[in-house]
């Protein structure tokens, strides 16, 4: 089955104890372990920094599941969980694959860090769950809250661990497996 990743840093695999953006090794990286443990020709098009995007993008037709995980950034940049939400929808809704090929992923919560100094972004980023959810169930597309995964964060209380990379990959393969 062909597999599209389509998110932010933590889908890309970002390390942030690099200083030129490097990635996790690929045995530490949940798209590159999703691969592994499936035989899925899987593409990761995460990208630092990626906000949901304005407009819907172009994925082939032949994209048996895209798998989408955005919304940290569009919170760290100073929008609020509903204005996030409807960005999303907008996203989603242009899309040309079925609705039963697309995975909407709610990101973990963010933890105060570096990035994070208030709760504030951390009561944010927490409701975007349930805003997803009823997202997904009005699209008619596929849902998983990564907030009830225990995906570890670094100091900077955004990005993943080699630890929580894992614990998202064994998490999202049983969430696929029920799907």
């Amino acid at each position: 089955m062909k597999v599209i990743c389509f998110g932010d840093s933590n889908t890309y695999g970002y390390d942030p104890r690099s200083l030129l953006g490097d990635r996790y090794d690929e045995e530490d990286r949940w798209v590159d372990i999703l691969a592994a443990e499936t035989g899925w020709a899987v593409e990761n098009r995460g990208a630092n920094g990626r906000t949901i995007p304005g407009t819907p993008l172009p994925f082939p037709g032949d994209t048996g599941l895209l798998i989408v995980m955005l919304g940290t950034n569009d919170l760290l940049q100073g929008l609020g969980p509903a204005e996030t939400a409807e960005r999303m929808e907008r996203f989603l809704s242009g899309l040309t694959l079925p609705p039963e090929r697309v995975l909407l992923i709610a990101p973990p919560p963010v933890a105060l860090g570096d990035w994070v100094p208030g709760p504030g972004l951390v009561d944010a980023s927490a409701a975007l769950a349930g805003l997803y959810r009823a997202l997904a169930g009005r699209l008619g597309v596929r849902f998983a809250d990564a907030g009830e995964w225990g995906v570890s964060l670094t100091y900077d209380g955004v990005h993943f661990t080699e630890a929580g990379h894992r614990a998202f990959a064994a998490e999202l393969l049983r969430a696929l497996s029920l799907l």
